[in-house]
Order: structure tokens, then C-alpha cells, then sequence
């Protein structure tokens, strides 16, 4: 079986799904685990950086770093939190969280604009990686791994289970030879959407080849509408945020008259449901 990197084509696919109430609450319990230990690595980092600034060879200090370093293992930091034994917790969540962190120091040596990895604070959105995995015999499908299309409208993901989704596309259920799903990531926006973005890969092409014209054109992006083309066609701007801008300014106000009652009268914004509700609008 091939592994993601040894496949040619690969395509992003990004679908909203419909959890339970307790599948939210699973998928709470995992983005907070996978920003705990991301965030556990960068605190690890620092403080290695700056016990390796100790250049004499203090066996407290030696111990230390010792320590640190093993701690950087998920199995070892798990047993060291014991919290993140949760049974609800995707080991591969926190493995994904790991090596995120790893990759942000790779970029930031490839591309130094980058920065240095930072703490990840709480917000509204939540996020969280997992992997699908395949038994060694079969060959990999988009209904035979760990993470699996049930039919267009169910999928079904480690600790979450089956799960109601929109946006599945018919074709790529329907295709034919190797197609392999590599890391999944679920996530919610600041609206309260859930979303499930899958990556794929295959050597058969995702979409196929358009046929060449041989022919040119010119496209002008302009103010007065969308595009001009050489050809004379035009594509008419939307302007959506003219069309909102007076409803938007007023649910914002809205909100602001919100944010300070609920500090007037010493309630945290989170519990506030007026004003989460109105945020919601506005997000």
C-alpha cells in the first residue's frame, strides 16, 4: 500500500457536518488536549533554551533538561498529565499537535518571517487533527479506513463516531482504485459551524484535464464590476458588504450594547446568552 507522499494527485476536499451534543462535547474535550499540548511543547522549548544558556554542569540543571526532553514524547507527557488519558482524547490528536509544533520550527527556519511557535489562546473556533488509518492488507478506499464515508450523508471518525455531513461529492465516492484519506481535521468557526476537511490522495487525477484552445485572453479586474474580459464579456460585482453594511453596523451596535451591560453587571461574556447569541449574528 502507498503511503500519501507516494501518491500523485492529491485534493483537498472541506464538508460542514452536524454533530450531537455529545459529539460537541468530544470534540471540545480534543481541541482543548491538542492546544494544551501544543502549547505544553512551546513551554517546553523555552525553558530548554533557557537552561541550555547554563553553561556549568549543574546535575539539578542536567536533570532537568533530562526531564523536559522525554516529556516531549505524547506517550510520556500523557503520563505525566494524567488528564490527557481521557478516554475521549484521540491519541493521534495529540500526536498531530506535536508535530504541528515541529513543523512550525521547521518553517521558521526555512522562513525566518515566520516566528518562532507561539502559545495558542482559547477563542470560539475550536480545532483539532486526527489520521485515518488503514489495515495493511486492503487496499486504501474512502470507505474501508479508520475514517470512513458510510454513504454521502454519514462519515465516521475515531471517538466521534458517525456523523450527519453535507457536501460530500457523489463523484468522488464513486471513484474507482486507490484513494486514500491522510489527515482529517475537525474544527469549528467563531458561527458555531463544524467542519470536517479531509486530505486525499490517488494516482488517478481528482479532476479531470480541461482540453487546450490554444487561444488567449485578457482579463481586466476592475471597480465598476467584477472582471472585464478581452471578449467583451463582464461579470457584475455582488458588493456584498454594501448590501449588509446598514444591518451589519446595527447588530453591531447591538452587540456593544450587550458587551457592556453583561460587564456593568459582572457576568462573564461566555455565560452572557444575549450576547453570545448576538454574536453569533455578527460573526
Amino acid at each position: 500500500m502507498k503511503s500519501m507522499a507516494q501518491l500523485e494527485y492529491h485534493y483537498g476536499l472541506k464538508i460542514r457536518i452536524y454533530p450531537s451534543d455529545y459529539q460537541k462535547q468530544i470534540i471540545k474535550v480534543n481541541s482543548d488536549a491538542s492546544r494544551f499540548v501544543y502549547n505544553e511543547m512551546v513551554a517546553i522549548g523555552k525553558e530548554l533554551w533557557q537552561l541550555n544558556r547554563i553553561k556549568l554542569s549543574i546535575d539539578t540543571v542536567q536533570d532537568r533538561i533530562q526531564q523536559l526532553k522525554l516529556r516531549q514524547n505524547a506517550k510520556q507527557m500523557s503520563n505525566h498529565f494524567q488528564f490527557l488519558e481521557d478516554k475521549r482524547i484521540d491519541s493521534l490528536a495529540k500526536a498531530n499537535a506535536i508535530q504541528n509544533y515541529h513543523k512550525a520550527w521547521n518553517a521558521f527556519r526555512k522562513v525566518h518571517e515566520a516566528g518562532v511557535p507561539k502559545f495558542h489562546r482559547k477563542s470560539y473556533a475550536w480545532r483539532y487533527q486526527t489520521n485515518c488509518q488503514y489495515p495493511k492488507q486492503k487496499m486504501a478506499r474512502l470507505d474501508n479506513g479508520t475514517v470512513c464515508f458510510e454513504d454521502r450523508k454519514h462519515i465516521v471518525v475515531p471517538k466521534l463516531g458517525r456523523l450527519r455531513i453535507k457536501g460530500a461529492q457523489q463523484r468522488l465516492l464513486d471513484r474507482q482504485g486507490e484513494t486514500r484519506i491522510g489527515t482529517v481535521t475537525i474544527s469549528k468557526d467563531a458561527a458555531n459551524r463544524f467542519f470536517l476537511s479531509l486530505q486525499l490522495a490517488s494516482d488517478t487525477p481528482f479532476v479531470p484535464k480541461l482540453s487546450r484552445t490554444n487561444r488567449q485572453i485578457g482579463i481586466d479586474l476592475n471597480t465598476e464590476n467584477f472582471l472585464t474580459a478581452s471578449d467583451g464579456r463582464t461579470i457584475a460585482n455582488p458588493r456584498y458588504y454594501r448590501t449588509i453594511k446598514g444591518k451589519l453596523a446595527k447588530a453591531q451596535r447591538t452587540l456593544s450594547r450587550r458587551q457592556r451591560r453583561a460587564k456593568k453587571e459582572q457576568r462573564s461574556l461566555r455565560e452572557s446568552k444575549n450576547y453570545q447569541k448576538q454574536r453569533l449574528l455578527v460573526a
